[in-house]
């Protein structure tokens, strides 16, 4: 009996993790706005994650506009994310972290892009740096 609750819980969440990855990026921001404001700054920075993800495939894909698009999107759910963190006096740590390595993939990004396709992303891992300094700041009682 106690083997098949087991099974039975594994196979649960198999399954709710398959359901959340295939939730849209507009899913998940409505979800995000509606939760608790200390889930808030976990689900953006999940956001901003997929985008990232998606603009390297846009990029790679030659599909530049729709890549400049989500990189906007990046530094979007990056600042509500912040900001949430901030507000919420919770998940700072986790999300100063989550922008470090954001910022540092969109350096990468950006030295593969030809020269007119880099403005943007490094405007944007520019803004992810900012908002993870700050950050920094609030976590060590500077920005207060």
């Amino acid at each position: 009996m106690r083997h098949a609750l087991t099974i039975a819980a594994v196979l649960l969440f198999t399954a709710l993790n398959c359901v959340a990855a295939k939730e849209t990026v507009q899913q998940l921001a409505a979800r995000a706005d509606a939760a608790r404001p200390e889930d808030r700054p976990g689900l953006y920075v999940e956001i901003a994650e997929r985008q990232l993800k998606a603009m390297g495939e846009l990029f790679a894909a030659g599909k530049d506009e729709e890549a400049i698009a989500a990189v906007k999107d990046v530094v979007t759910y990056s600042e509500k994310a912040h900001d949430a963190a901030i507000a919420a006096h919770n998940k700072i740590k986790n999300t100063e972290i989550a922008l470090r390595k954001m910022a540092a993939k969109l350096r990468d990004v950006k030295r593969t892009l030809t020269f007119d396709e880099q403005a943007p992303v490094e405007a944007a891992s520019d803004r992810l740096e900012a908002l993870r300094t700050d950050l920094l700041a609030k976590m060590f009682g500077k920005g207060k």
